[in-house]
């Protein structure tokens, strides 16, 4: 049994439709010094991220607290969308979170359940700073929810799930936000 805290990654310095990996902006990097702040407490715990920028550096302040390296684990990275173009991915991403997982493309439902096979077979409580789609995975398997959306976690938020063998327990949704998909 693992205890799990999904950190979403701190606000974006592009959105979606402008770059397919950027960094965070000067909100975001503050975003991610409150949430260092705020977990400082609970570790040091093993951090594993999303290989893209704004996750890697959400999770930079927590790896100097904490004096570790985080892993890159590719498995829990954004919904993967490189096959659209990037100016049409704000409208692809609209269409995919109003749906349910059932009716998306295999590749999409496979993406998924190898999110949660990664998730499931953490060994230890640990922080894994990913994305507002993966984490309602998370929530929406800990549920049994079939929608794509299930809530809308903020920026650097912390929502707490619990894994045992192949099951998730929520134990608390992080703080929600409006988030406009551009």
């Amino acid at each position: 049994m693992a205890k799990l805290f999904l950190v979403r990654h701190g606000k974006a310095a592009a959105g979606w439709d402008a770059d397919s990996d950027p960094g965070l902006d000067a909100i975001g990097s503050a975003q991610a010094m409150g949430m260092a702040q705020r977990l400082a407490g609970i570790g040091p715990l093993p951090i594993i991220c999303s290989p893209l920028r704004r996750t890697r550096e959400t999770a930079l302040p927590l790896e100097e607290l904490w004096r570790c390296k985080a892993a890159i684990e590719p498995a829990v990275a954004e919904i993967p969308s490189s096959t659209i173009a990037l100016a049409q991915r704000g409208e692809w991403l609209r269409h995919v979170m109003a749906q349910r997982w059932g009716g998306l493309e295999p590749a999409l439902q496979d993406w998924r359940q190898r999110l949660l096979q990664v998730l499931l077979a953490i060994p230890r409580d640990s922080v894994v700073v990913t994305h507002f789609v993966a984490i309602n995975v998370a929530v929406g398997k800990a549920i049994g929810e079939d929608d794509v959306i299930c809530f809308r976690p903020d920026n650097c938020s912390c929502t707490v799930i619990e894994t045992e063998g192949n099951m998730l327990e929520l134990l608390e949704r992080g703080a929600e936000a409006e988030t406009r998909v551009i």
